[in-house]
């Protein structure tokens, strides 16, 4: 089994650390470390720690760093680019793909998305999803946690960055479920980014379709069955990580 793993914003490299506030609380009161146990720590920015507890009280733990090293940031990096989706679809969307390993998610306000991010909801929901992919990372004992932008509303905008990916020599890719090459067949770079762009419940509508085909985007296609826009993304990452042998 391995080793439980909570997230901080400095670590040290040697010596003692005190693990408190919610991240205490929580190893301290719900999973009730005790003191021998093994516990890692992260900066969510590469930096990982292996530590010690030497001492616990209520809701702090006082941990001894044993060893630490660095873990490099994935390369090509994966960037899904997700549609608007109501409910909690949006924030199951992100878990699922954190845990497979993306490493940022673009929120993206489609024309044909039901819902739409404004003002203090708006703020409230990105919020939400960056503490999702926040928690989904510690979870699943990533070293990176993975970027949650400012969210995308003109088509224009999203089609400029398809058009940087491919001036990066990256591979920007746009789930279709009418396009006629599978994802499993397209070229891939070996370096830069690749890009996937998810649509809405409602799909992507055919002007934003062009807009990105005319940035060099390629329509792709999962599979014969059509996937709801919480499941698109989790498979579409399974399919490029076993490609690129991260899994």
């Amino acid at each position: 089994m391995s080793h439980p793993q909570f997230l901080v914003e400095r670590l040290p490299n040697v010596g003692h650390v005190r693990l408190d506030g919610p991240e205490g609380r929580h190893a301290a009161a719900v999973q009730r470390l005790r003191c021998g146990q093994i516990v890692l720590l992260s900066d969510g920015m590469g930096a990982v720690a292996s530590t010690i507890v030497v001492a616990v009280s209520r809701d702090t733990l006082d941990l001894e760093i044993r060893e630490h090293w660095t873990v490099t940031a994935p390369d090509p990096r994966l960037t899904v680019v997700q549609g608007l989706a109501k409910g909690d679809r949006g924030e199951l969307a992100v878990q699922m793909m954190t845990e497979a390993g993306v490493d940022e998610i673009v929120p993206w306000a489609a024309s044909r998305s039901v819902v739409q991010w404004h003002g203090q909801r708006g703020r409230r929901s990105l919020d939400r999803w960056r503490a999702t992919a926040r928690e989904s990372a510690k979870q699943s004992r990533r070293s990176w946690i993975p970027r949650v932008p400012e969210p995308v509303a003109a088509t224009g905008a999203l089609a400029e960055r398809l058009r940087a990916v491919r001036r990066g020599r990256g591979a920007a890719l746009v789930l279709h479920e009418e396009a006629d090459q599978p994802l499993s067949t397209v070229d891939l770079p070996s370096a830069g980014e690749i890009c996937l762009v998810v649509g809405p419940e409602g799909g992507i509508a055919d002007p934003e379709l062009e807009s990105f085909a005319a940035a060099g985007a390629s329509p792709v296609r999962l599979g014969q069955t059509v996937l709801r826009t919480s499941t698109a993304g989790i498979a579409a990452l399974a399919v490029l990580s076993a490609r690129l042998g991260r899994w």
